[in-house]
């Protein structure tokens, strides 16, 4: 017999839901109103990922420019096996920022019975959907979607198991953060995990025209990706962005080793938000994202200030991306 599904989520439209996606309004609203004040002006790119915008980001995954995606994919691919063998049976994974779970079925695939999984995730709507789909697809895995920013203290759920209880943190979104936050993400992390470990996904220092073809694609998906965050601002923060005024800049800071996206006036215009009013001079921007890249000396020296103690650490061929095992000490 097929053991049933198992899913526990918050529904949208229940109280909790509800109180949830309130919430991240308000703080959509407060970093919005405060980037827009500041100078240089700037917003954490956790905002990219209404329902829109992490749709725009699973077609990014799939654009022949963007090598991060399938690179990784190729790395969990070739050693899921080894990755499981460090995993050990009964596990419970953990992942942050788990947008449409088709990574970690490479790790579920190879796992000795994986006993739970907790995906995190700040889009509520695109996790409860992936999350479903998952359930279905590993009927008697126990299934637990947080709506969440896992920027933020988290509560989380009992573990499930007697086995581990193992981060999976891909796509290199630690390069989203500042040197200060990824520290603090990563001791965050550390803590949750103790006894356990983090599987990080972190993207490498490489060619600087292969970084800037991987933010600048041909068919201006990214660009539609950035600009989302404006529709996405006049849709719940009552906000009257003209998005055909600005346009989608990104670029290799080398020196910070960091790719910069921004939203660029293209002309003096004013704006209104939360019924404040901003101004912006032509070519004034938005400061969206930053994506830094790592080698992987810089990435282990993190992990371990945060508290781990660096394992093995798995790449391509080519040295374009990097996956490591991170123990968290009890």
């Amino acid at each position: 017999m097929t053991p049933p599904v198992t899913l526990r989520v918050v529904r949208p439209g229940t109280p909790q839901a509800s109180a949830s996606q309130d919430a991240a309004h308000s703080d959509f609203a407060r970093d919005m109103l405060a980037a827009l004040a500041s100078r240089p002006r700037s917003i954490s790119p956790k905002y990219f990922y209404d329902a829109a915008g992490s749709a725009y980001f699973d077609a990014i995954c799939e654009l022949p420019e963007y090598y991060p995606t399938r690179t990784e994919v190729a790395i969990l691919r070739s050693n899921a096996a080894a990755i499981a063998s460090h995993i050990g049976p009964h596990a419970e994974l953990l992942e942050f920022g788990a947008g449409s779970l088709h990574k970690v079925r490479l790790l579920l695939d190879a796992m000795d019975r994986p006993a739970g999984f907790v995906p995190i995730d700040i889009s509520g709507e695109h996790l409860t959907q992936a999350a479903h789909a998952l359930a279905q697809a590993y009927p008697g895995l126990l299934v637990q979607p947080l709506v969440a920013d896992y920027t933020q203290q988290l509560v989380l759920p009992e573990p499930s198991a007697a086995g581990k209880r193992v981060g999976f943190f891909p796509g290199s979104t630690i390069g989203n953060f500042n040197h200060d936050e990824a520290l603090a993400f990563l001791r965050m992390a550390c803590h949750a995990l103790r006894g356990g470990a983090l599987l990080l996904g972190a993207d490498l220092v490489k060619d600087p025209a292969i970084l800037h073809a991987a933010y600048n694609d041909a068919q201006g998906v990214t660009a539609a990706f950035n600009l989302n965050l404006l529709t996405r601002a006049n849709r719940e923060l009552q906000a009257d962005f003209d998005v055909s005024k600005f346009f989608h800049s990104a670029f290799y800071n080398a020196p910070l080793r960091r790719i910069e996206m921004h939203l660029v006036s293209r002309c003096w215009q004013q704006v209104h938000v939360c019924g404040q009013h901003f101004e912006f001079e032509e070519g004034q921007s938005l400061h969206t994202e930053s994506s830094y890249k790592f080698t992987m000396a810089s990435m282990r020296a993190l992990a371990q200030q945060a508290g781990f103690e660096p394992g093995q650490v798995w790449t391509d061929s080519q040295q374009r991306f990097s996956l490591h095992w991170l123990m968290a000490p009890r």
